[in-house]
């Protein structure tokens, strides 16, 4: 290979040099421009930059429909949280509540049953949540290895986890549900399944901590305000990425890019923040930040 244009096509690609059985797409153009298997067996994609800014415009713009219908899905979580046992629809309004307060990832079999294994709020198991003076404190390996530590005091939550804790105390996973004959582990499409049914339109667990990344991110830039110099709107952004990454278990290059929707950045350096009030209760800061991007 000796073509001058496709090698720089290829180092701009920047390919990790662990990755096997690497295949490069043969026009410049296609969506995807290379696959791989990386150091942990798992197939990954490099996809053309400009079908990734599409894809993001996409995610966005679908997470503000996701925010209108949050209402309607905490009231009928609500509703199931009332219920008595531990049947189905109890133990997956639990696990969406958890979702919505504790930024978990939902999780997978294959992470979970990996040689270094790392847990979401389906994959958890017995052992990974404590009681603790009329709380729950979840103490697990998230993605990356990351401990992640999570604290519920949500009343209506942990007696169902409590619950939940002393009747599966020998099982693989926390979270199972009674269904007349037998225990079934709650399953991640599961999880989705009930999120599109609550809600009322299309939704996965991710959406919940893309959308409160992006709260917490519009939020702490209002605390900050606004600032008059280039560069210290550039600290800014930084600083609150730092804190957004650290709520998610990621690094704050994954938080900006993946997770907190642009124009809350793009509206800061322009001078524009949320007139929301830091101490002012989620749902109200909720509906100023969409606002505010609905308006963007």
């Amino acid at each position: 290979m000796r073509d001058p244009d496709v090698l720089a096509r290829l180092r701009e690609l920047v390919i990790p040099p662990a990755w096997q059985d690497v295949w490069i797409a043969p026009h410049s153009n296609g969506h995807i421009q290379a696959i791989g298997i990386d150091a942990a067996g798992r197939k990954q994609y490099i996809y053309h930059q400009r079908w990734r800014e599409k894809q993001d415009e996409a995610k966005f713009d679908h997470m503000l429909e996701v925010a209108r219908r949050l209402p309607a899905l905490r009231e009928r979580v609500g509703r199931d949280l009332d219920g008595r046992g531990l049947g189905r629809d109890r133990v997956l309004a639990t696990v969406t509540r958890l979702l919505d307060m504790g930024m978990f990832r939902v999780g997978s079999d294959q992470y979970a049953n990996g040689d270094d294994p790392t847990y979401g709020v389906a994959t958890l198991r017995p052992e990974h949540a404590r009681s603790r003076r009329g709380c729950v404190v979840f103490v697990f390996p998230a993605k990356g290895g990351i401990e992640q530590v999570r604290r519920i005091e949500d009343p209506e939550l942990c007696q169902v986890l409590v619950n939940l804790r002393r009747r599966r105390r020998r099982a693989e996973r926390l979270f199972g549900y009674w269904d007349g004959r037998e225990w079934r582990d709650v399953r991640s499409d599961e999880v989705n399944g009930y999120l599109r049914d609550a809600s009322g339109g299309e939704m996965t667990a991710k959406d919940f901590r893309t959308w409160h990344a992006t709260v917490l991110a519009a939020t702490e830039l209002a605390t900050v305000g606004p600032a008059r110099s280039v560069t210290a709107r550039r600290k800014a952004v930084v600083a609150v990425m730092r804190e957004v990454a650290e709520l998610l278990g990621n690094t704050p290059t994954v938080a900006r890019a993946s997770y907190v929707d642009p124009r809350v950045v793009d509206l800061y350096h322009d001078g524009v923040v949320a007139s929301v009030d830091p101490q002012a209760p989620r749902e109200e800061a909720e509906q100023v930040v969409l606002k505010l991007l609905e308006g963007a």
